[in-house]
């Protein structure tokens, strides 16, 4: 295990250990050099000291790093140091999709949809490149915290070539296909099983497959039919479910034929949940049947060594000298069927060749003419399939099969590009004379299609619906007293609107209640001052008064919010409005001041300024009163006389306001 602060390649710093699996460990590092936070996969010691295990983890990276997808974690870079093999991936700050089904439950059929998309065009992309993961479950899917789905960790996946994937080929047993629980042939469809299980994960909040060991889940997804989803979720619309069933047939034929057909109808299912329009090939072999498994099969499912827990790295099983196991025995029952099975096609030959004998010598009639009447019969042809080929194209077929064309009318195809033909009338297949009209109708392109209801979701989801549902989407920005902030508040047009695909949805998203930096009125009339909160988006709340001996009569003295602070728009803020100076008056009774030597005093009464109010000759105790005085406070001093030359005391004194 490698410690915090330890650095890979002198770029690579460690900062956490945020994994583990069977095979590695993964790690949260810093790269120095680009500034930016990734994950770095490291190859577990006891792994290292083997060759084939190096190789197999090279390969990993190599196979992996020629995927670049908006879908799948990116690598970035490969290296070793010391005996430590190590892979730089994307670093995806989120949780796992097992984590997220865990947390809600179970999800709703449209995010279910939503997550699903996302994830079959990041396996569409990996199948493009010829790859095939071979491990698709929860676990190896991140949701970002923006709500972005990515495909992780092709630790097994392998170049699909021209060669079997056999042998080898591992998975997660509770999502692990027939074929890879049977060691037979790993294809595309492999994935596209797992991509089912997950989505039945998603939409029931359970594995349809469980048991008390691997080797038991392993072989439910041989023989058992899993129950339907609608019946854990009833109300489940039917073309979610029919979407399961088909991603998760038992015979990999009757699969979707690739992801990109898988995302037509995870897209299509997002606008018409209801509709049941998902086609299921015929041909059901034996794997689309509950049958018992050999004890031959039971001891090979169980000699296998994959099979590890879901949340760990699975181990490569040990190497074995068939790969499909041809020479385990067979049972009674087989070999049965076999030997009727011969000679069945030994009658069946002998009677082709009677027939055939008799055909030449006009021996067998059966009711019908001989050879000699065949030049009675009427010679036919048969109205050959012209769906999507051009106009020029259609009337040469026809005029190979010397047949007449001609134009039926147009008609809206999904499915048929505009312009080429969509069906005939006789429809192909029907047999008519030569030198027969077909009608043909042609494609006007895609019909209308409804738009979906996004208001309420985030912008990711509603992005996410509206292109499933095969819009272009434009997005703005506006503030709202009512809608959560990062929500859809107007779509345009509204939603069930008929449109074309590639039409655009321009979705408003909220930015929650505007705020306002509320206005300075200080010093402004409160008329002037009304309008300035009116003009700013708010109103005035409150009026009350005070004298002020700074703020003209009339004139904000302050406002409640104060100026600066961000409020709601059209809050109201209070007002404080000045009534002028404060006025004070005084009265007291005083008395002559050393009477003994003076028969008088002349008092004199200033303010806190040092005006002088009024002031008194007195000869005895006198009352002695004063107003309009413009502060709180004064000072009364004692003269000999009113030349005020001679000092004889002073006092403090407080005024009352008038």
């Amino acid at each position: 295990m490698l410690s915090n602060g330890t650095f890979l390649g002198n770029r690579y710093e460690i900062i956490e250990k945020i994994g583990s699996g069977g095979m590695s460990d993964v790690y949260r590092a810093k790269d120095h050099s680009l500034g930016r936070d990734v994950a770095i996969k490291v190859l577990k010691s006891d792994f290292a000291q083997d060759s084939s295990f190096v190789t197999k983890f090279r390969a990993e990276a190599q196979s992996a790093a020629a995927l670049e997808h908006p879908n799948i974690v990116n690598i970035y870079d490969v290296g070793s140091e010391d005996g430590l093999y190590y892979i730089v991936m994307e670093y995806i700050e989120g949780i796992t999709l097992k984590q997220y089904i865990a947390k809600k439950g179970r999800l709703g059929y449209n995010e279910a949809l939503s997550i699903a998309i996302q994830m079959a065009r990041g396996i569409e992309a990996a199948h493009n490149k010829g790859i095939v993961h071979q491990d698709i479950k929860p676990q190896n899917i991140i949701i970002s915290k923006e709500g972005k789905v990515k495909v992780t960790d092709f630790g097994i996946a392998r170049a699909a070539n021209s060669n079997t994937i056999h042998a080898g080929s591992m998975g997660s047993v509770h999502y692990v296909s027939p074929e890879q629980a049977r060691n037979g042939f790993v294809s595309y469809a492999s994935d596209i099983y797992s991509l089912g299980i997950v989505m039945y994960e998603m939409v029931t909040g359970r594995v349809p497959f469980d048991g008390d060991t691997p080797v038991a889940i392993a072989i439910q997804h041989i023989q058992s039919q899993m129950t339907p989803p609608e019946e854990i979720v009833p109300g489940l619309p039917i073309a979610v479910s029919r979407i399961i069933e088909k991603c998760t047939m038992k015979s990999p034929e009757r699969r979707y034929a690739s992801a990109s057909e898988l995302l037509v109808d995870l897209k299509r299912a997002m606008v018409n949940p209801d509709e049941d329009f998902v086609v299921i090939p015929n041909g059901a072999s034996d794997l689309d049947k509950t049958r018992v498994i050999s004890k031959s099969e039971q001891d090979e499912i169980k000699r296998r060594s994959f099979f590890k827990e879901d949340d760990t790295d699975p181990v490569p099983e040990t190497d074995r000298d068939s790969e499909n196991n041809d020479d385990a025995p067979v049972n009674s029952r087989m070999d049965k069927a076999v030997t009727i099975m011969g000679i069945a096609a030994a009658v069946v030959i002998v009677i082709i060749i009677l027939f055939f004998v008799g055909s030449i010598f006009d021996i067998f009639h059966f009711g019908g003419k001989s050879k000699s009447d065949s030049s009675t019969e009427k010679t036919v042809v048969e109205v050959p399939d012209l769906e999507g080929f051009s106009v020029s194209q259609a009337k040469a077929a026809l005029k190979e099969k010397g047949l007449e064309f001609a134009k039926a009318g147009e008609e809206s195809s999904d499915d048929v590009d505009k312009g080429d033909i969509t069906r005939t009338d006789p429809e192909a297949g029907t047999k008519v004379e030569p030198g027969s009209t077909v009608q043909v109708y042609i494609s006007s392109g895609k019909g209308d299609i409804s738009v979906p209801s996004v208001i309420g979701d985030s912008e990711e989801e509603a992005k996410a619906t509206l292109e499933a549902a095969g819009f272009d989407v434009e997005t703005r920005s506006d503030y709202s007293d009512s809608v959560e902030k990062g929500k859809v508040m107007i779509q345009t047009p509204e939603a069930d609107t008929k449109g074309k695909e590639g039409d655009t949805v321009t979705i408003t998203i909220s930015l929650g209640t505007e705020t306002i930096d509320v206005p300075d009125v200080t010093n402004k009339s409160q008329s002037a001052a009304q309008s300035t909160l009116e003009n700013s988006g708010l109103s005035a709340g409150s009026i009350s008064e005070e004298p002020s001996d700074t703020v003209k009569k009339g004139n904000v003295i302050s406002s409640n919010p104060a100026a600066g602070t961000k409020v709601n728009k059209g809050a109201k803020v209070n007002l404080v409005i000045s009534t002028g100076k404060a006025t004070y008056s005084y009265s007291d009774e005083v008395d002559v001041m050393n009477s003994d030597t003076y028969d008088s005093n002349y008092v004199v009464l200033t303010d806190a300024n040092g005006n002088k109010v009024k002031s008194w000759t007195i000869t005895e105790a006198t009352d002695i009163s004063a107003s309009g005085i413009t502060t709180s406070t004064g000072t009364l001093t004692y003269y000999s006389d009113s030349s005020e030359s001679e000092k004889l005391g002073s006092q403090a004194v407080s005024f009352s306001a008038e």
